[in-house]
């Protein structure tokens, strides 16, 4: 393979301004592209549940006098640090499962296995590293969350396959994805309640819709390839699917936030966020790639604005 991206190291669906180009040292850029810490949008998205769960258990606290500020903060840094190194290894596992089909697809032939930058084997150690960073991070909680983060590792090892046996791939991502939304209220409770049920089910809603707007950009080389997903299956009917999907989603949090007896402003952030999401739908064109992309993207916008409201709906704030 001769492109261009392989002799200058980059990645063609990566912004070649990114940081990791601008920082780090150039033997270390195939190995920060495995993880894409050059597109950050991933482990925002992955944070955001988590974010948003721990917020709203945090609101449940404060309500009865028992919250720890210092706790809380600790909390959403180790969710930071846990979503960067669970995405990234996610990823580079993603990678290694789909390293041949990558190389029949012209949006990741560029990427740094099929491109041959990066070894199957060192991509595995690279994997464990950073794994071993989220085991560090999961230890930092409480025994129940312990359990709960190890069992989420059963739908993160069936993922990458599930584009090979169901028209729903984006479902699957959708129950990785959205853990954090059961892990930020075990975190502080030490147990499961059903506002962090809702909450999860509503953002695997919110991860199969922008999902399927992401999986636009493949839909061609995914049916050369016999790749399936959401996008190929909702076809022209893409926007009546994100209505119910995002529409979905609001209704799920809205139980729980009303459930768990968070404030307005938390029901002002939903409010704001189902704007977003009808601007989505109205613009949204499936046939063009680049607009796909920056919808996508647009959802960590949606992400902030739901854990802003819950963070000011907190009793003190």
């Amino acid at each position: 393979m001769n492109s261009s991206a392989e002799h200058t190291d980059r990645v063609i669906d990566a912004a070649s301004d990114n940081w990791v180009h601008r920082v780090l040292p150039r033997w270390l850029w195939p190995y920060a592209q495995l993880a894409r810490w050059d597109r950050p949008i991933g482990w925002q998205l992955l944070m955001w549940p988590c974010f948003w769960s721990s917020a709203l258990a945090a609101n449940v606290l404060a309500a009865e006098g028992r919250l720890s500020l210092a706790l809380f903060a600790v909390h959403l840094v180790l969710f930071f640090v846990g979503s960067v190194a669970m995405r990234g290894a996610g990823c580079t596992y993603n990678d290694l499962v789909d390293h041949e089909i990558d190389d029949k697809v012209a949006r990741t032939r560029s990427r740094p296995l099929p491109s041959g930058r990066v070894s199957r084997r060192n991509a595995k150690i690279f994997m464990g590293l950073q794994a071993l960073v989220g085991l560090a991070v999961l230890l930092c909680f409480n025994l129940f969350s312990i359990v709960l983060g190890m069992a989420s590792l059963v739908v993160v090892a069936i993922y990458p396959f599930a584009k090979r046996f169901t028209d729903w791939p984006q479902f699957f991502l959708g129950l990785a994805f959205s853990w954090g939304g059961l892990m930020g209220w075990a975190g502080l409770h030490g147990n499961l309640s059903l506002a962090a049920v809702l909450l999860y089910v509503g953002a695997v809603a919110w991860t199969i819709g922008y999902d399927t707007i992401y999986a636009h950009q493949d839909k061609e080389d995914d049916a050369l390839v016999g790749v399936r997903s959401t996008a190929r299956l909702f076809g022209d009917d893409t926007k009546l699917w994100l209505a119910g999907l995002y529409g979905l989603t609001l209704i799920l949090l809205l139980i729980a936030f009303v459930t768990a007896g968070a404030g307005f402003p938390a029901i002002l952030g939903l409010v704001v966020a189902g704007g977003l999401f009808a601007w989505q739908i109205k613009v949204l064109d499936i046939n063009d790639g680049a607009q796909c992309l920056a919808l996508f993207k647009s959802n960590n916008r949606i992400g902030l604005i739901i854990f802003a409201g819950l963070a000011l709906a907190l009793p003190f704030a």
